[in-house]
Formats: structure tokens, sequence, C-alpha cells
């Protein structure tokens, strides 16, 4: 299969890297050449560990073969599958869908890898909405095993059908959720994360032993702070906000989660958030 990845940051590099994995050709659509070359790095890195931790029984040439990056919108067109990964704004990824699917063929199909923004909302504006859905990803790509499959109002039922054998071709086991605000992942996680970031404000416990909690209490594998480092404190802002203004106060986000933002505490990415990541 052809696939397109409209986005090569975090996210969008290690959707590249799991199509890459299964077989498939990847190209890779960034705003300007440097980032497409920073792009290009990052899944070219990825796949060198993939190799060298057997993860993979490919050759490292036969991966990076299949792989390309560019900044024309208009190489998607003889793509299968597009899945959109820019940063999670509203009005950014309804301008940057309705422009990759102007250049796709008919039957090709455009997904967003949208963590909580309505499918419905962000098919509004497109020409061919039955052929749109959400193909949510979690962090870090590669070794995570769940996508969420989101279906719009309009979203063909045998695309849902169709995006589950993606999903499994790709070692990843598919659940189906119909379109609501945060989905079930986001919605399930993020009030966890949320009232774990006001129980460390308040004091009731350190990050380390509200995550222990969760660990060794509820046999979660990773505590919600912990989680929320790894997701990214921006992130995780973002959905509150966007919960927020659809479901109500009880996702506000707190003003600890905005000062943290605020100070470019953002998790792993940043080398700290909740946690010190200088040695990861």
């Amino acid at each position: 299969m052809k696939v397109g990845v409209l986005g090569g940051g975090r996210m969008g590099a290690g959707i590249a890297h799991t199509f890459l994995l299964a077989g498939d050709e990847v190209l890779v659509i960034e705003q300007d050449v440097e980032s497409a070359d920073a792009a290009a790095s990052r899944i070219r890195e990825s796949l060198v560990r993939s190799v060298k931790r057997g993860t993979t029984t490919h050759a490292l040439e036969d991966l990076t073969d299949r792989l390309q990056t560019g900044t024309e919108l208009t190489s998607f067109a003889d793509r299968d599958l597009v899945i959109e990964a820019v940063p999670e704004d509203r009005a950014l990824k309804s301008e940057a869908l309705a422009r990759v699917e102007s250049v796709l063929a008919v039957d090709a199909v455009l997904a967003s890898n949208t963590s909580s923004i309505s499918i419905d909302a962000l098919a509004a504006p497109l020409a061919r909405p039955q052929s749109f859905l959400g193909l949510h990803f979690f962090n870090p790509v590669p070794s995570s095993s769940l996508v969420e499959i989101v279906s719009g109002s309009a979203t063909d039922p045998a695309l849902v059908v169709q995006a589950r054998g993606w999903v499994e071709a790709l070692g990843k086991t598919p659940i189906v959720v119909r379109d609501s605000p945060g989905f079930a992942s986001s919605r399930l996680g993020l009030v966890l994360a949320l009232e774990a970031i006001r129980m460390l404000d308040a004091g009731v416990a350190s990050a380390e032993d509200i995550d222990r909690a969760m660990e060794l209490g509820y046999r979660h594998p990773m505590g919600p702070l912990r989680t929320t480092d790894i997701v990214g404190l921006d992130v995780r802002l973002g959905i509150a906000e966007e919960l927020c203004l659809t479901l109500g106060e009880r996702f506000a986000p707190p003003s600890l989660l905005r000062q943290m933002v605020a100070d470019g505490r953002l998790g792993r990415k940043s080398g700290e958030g909740f946690y010190r990541w200088d040695d990861e």
C-alpha cells in the first residue's frame, strides 16, 4: 500500500515507521525542506533502532528505500491512504485536510490522527466525508499496541472494516469508536491525568507515589503523570481545552498544567515535566 503522512514530528514519524515495518511505501510531507530533512533523519534513526533490536526482519536498506520525504502536497496524488498528523489545533487540521483532499485520487482514503477533535467537525468542509475517518495512534507509535478507529456520521461503514484490516496488518489492535468528544481513549485517560495533576498541586502525594498507586494498586503499566510526560503536557492541555468546551468544566485544565506548559516543561520531549528525562 502507498501511504502518505502529513507532518513528520514525533507522531508522524512514528506512524511512518510503523507502516514501513509493515512493508508499505511511505511518503512524509512537511512544511519546508529543513523540516522534511529532520523528519527523514528522525524516521531513519528509529528504523536503525528497530533493526538493531531485532524487532523487524526487514533490512535497513529495504526500509529506507521505501521512505520518501518532501514538501509538495501534490506528491500525495498516488497515495492509497493519507494520515494527517499536524498539531492538535482544529483550524490547522481542517485547513490541512481540505488541502490534502484536493490533491488525492477519488478512491483514496483520508484520515486524521486527532486525539480529541470531532471527526464530523473536521469532515464538514470535505468533499468526500464518506472517505474520511479518525486513525488515532498512540505515542510512542512503534511500541504501542492500540489504534483507535473513529467513525464519523458520514464515514462509509465499509471503510471502517477496511481500516480494521490495515491496523491488524500493522500488528496492532483496533478499537472502533463513534465520533464523540475525546473519543474513548483520550476522554478516559484525561480524566485520570487531570485528577492526578490536581492531587499533586494540592500536595496529596508526590508524582512518584501518585503513579505507584495506579501501577501497583490498579495494575496500570504506567502512572498518569509519567504517561502525561510521554504524551506531552502541551498535548494534554490542548485536549483538556477541547473537552472543556464540549463536555464541561470537569475537563477544565488545572492551573499547574497551564503553568508548566507556559514554562516549557512539556515532559519527555523537553527533558522535564513531572519527571526529569535527562537520561532518556
